[in-house]
């Protein structure tokens, strides 16, 4: 498995879809911050602009525009900037329109041809979960024309999105739902190919020589790797490689290492049926005392009281 996709699929990502809109002008609408979670909104049809909290000019998103919000900061979404600073707080639009939860959340005047129809939702991870690579995100992506230049899968499930989201179609919110976490992988490999290869951290997955590394770790974490083991698979001398290593990502590469370890050893805690020796040995521990020091350390609590809260959580739903 490719780095971006093990990293993804351990970190276990979930999407969820809001609403489709039908939004006429004049319209201004401020989104709460909502923590732990990347939202994001695709402009099926028409435009308008975004403006996050902290940041000091807003994103302009036209027809095609996808704009992801990685910290789910309060924004501001908006048709003109004459409206930019009178914004209605999203519950209330909510409520004034009648928006049960089914079809499209339609807001504004009626009789007007200036329609921004979006597409709305979040992802999110396991709560457990981190990565440097998420959190070294910036503050939002904006990817314009988000289908345009792509493959084109990309602009048949962009369609297929904006056609199936608040429609009743049977299955069709379940369509759109799946189809869109692979919309927040696109997005981020195409950030992570372009702007993404000159910051911290995201540089180190883009470096042809870390990145080998890197996907050595991520195939066999159970190994024992050595910097001498790391520094040869990257073409590089030891010094070399470790200096270059902790410039890029951030971190030196047996830290690294260790925190990838803890994330795979957190997923496989999730199997009751797995002995918690053998999630020990799968992410490179020969001792189950001395796993149960490093996850202690990572989580705050022991492995087996971890997995005995999440069977008690998942006995509560």
């Amino acid at each position: 498995m490719d780095l971006l996709s093990d990293i993804l699929s351990v970190l276990e990502i979930s999407g969820t879809l809001y609403f489709r809109t039908s939004f006429t002008s004049p319209w201004s609408i401020r989104v709460p911050a909502y923590e732990n979670v990347s939202r994001f909104h695709f402009a099926h049809k028409g435009r308008c602009y975004v403006r996050i909290d902290g940041e000091k000019k807003p994103v302009f998103l036209n027809q095609g525009d996808l704009v992801i919000i990685p910290r789910g900061a309060s924004h501001v979404l908006y048709c003109d900037p004459s409206t930019a600073d009178n914004p209605t707080m999203l519950d209330e639009v909510v409520e004034k329109s009648g928006f049960t939860g089914h079809g499209t959340l339609v807001y504004g005047e009626l009789g007007t041809d200036h329609e921004t129809q979006l597409v709305c939702g979040h992802f999110a991870f396991n709560k457990r979960a981190n990565h440097p690579v998420i959190e070294a995100l910036p503050s939002h992506i904006h990817v314009p024309n988000f289908g345009h230049g792509s493959h084109e899968w990309l602009d048949t499930t962009l369609r297929i999105i904006g056609a199936e989201a608040g429609m009743h179609e049977m299955g069709g919110d379940l369509i759109a739902l799946k189809l869109s976490e692979i919309i927040f992988v696109q997005a981020l490999r195409i950030y992570l190919n372009n702007e993404g290869r000159q910051m911290p951290v995201l540089a180190g997955f883009a470096d042809p020589n870390i990145a080998r590394a890197l996907g050595a770790m991520h195939e066999q974490p159970s190994r024992v790797w050595t910097l001498e083991d790391l520094s040869s698979l990257a073409g590089l001398s030891r010094t070399a490689f470790a200096q270059r290593f902790a410039k890029l990502v951030a971190m030196t590469p047996m830290n690294y290492l260790t925190l990838w370890r803890m994330q795979k050893a957190r997923r496989l805690l999730n199997d009751q049926h797995l002995p918690i020796i053998e999630v020990a040995l799968q992410s490179g521990y020969n001792s189950e005392a001395a796993f149960g020091r490093v996850f202690k350390k990572h989580f705050d609590v022991p492995p087996a009281s971890y997995r005995r809260n999440l069977h008690q959580l998942e006995a509560a739903g």
